[in-house]
């Protein structure tokens, strides 16, 4: 008897989701001042789910950034992960709506830096594009 593919086992009709996204979502911007994480944990929501049919946000937890460029100067956040799953083919389709909602993010919420996980691999963005452009 043939092995039948995952897929096929579930009775799955969408297509796997095989690369992993994570958006941090902190508390704080890089001054340690508050900043609105609730909105930003629903804009990235919104993002998500429209370039990448869904994603969930994580309940918060605690972390700390070192700040480099301020002397490494600690900054403890409470942060929320927001994940999603993707297939090869959309993530690359949709890269560039992906960088400038995690640009604009950075701008506005006054981030020293954005961080992204994509299939394992950290990504931090510190340097911005001004007002949407790359």
């Amino acid at each position: 008897m043939a092995a039948r593919s995952i897929e096929t086992a579930l009775g799955s009709s969408y297509p796997k989701g095989s690369e992993p996204i994570t958006v941090f979502v902190p508390d704080k911007d890089r001054a340690g001042r508050r900043i609105d994480q609730g909105r930003w944990t629903d804009e990235a929501l919104r993002v998500l789910g429209r370039l990448f049919r869904g994603a969930t946000a994580f309940p918060p937890g605690k972390g700390i950034w070192r700040d480099d460029s301020r002397g490494g100067r600690l900054l403890e956040e409470i942060t929320v992960m927001v994940v999603a799953y993707v297939p090869r083919a959309e993530l690359q389709k949709n890269l560039a709506a992906l960088r400038a909602f995690l640009h604009r993010f950075g701008r506005e919420a006054k981030q020293g830096e954005v961080g992204v996980i994509i299939s394992g691999n950290y990504y931090g963005i510190s340097t911005y594009d001004a007002g949407g452009m790359h």
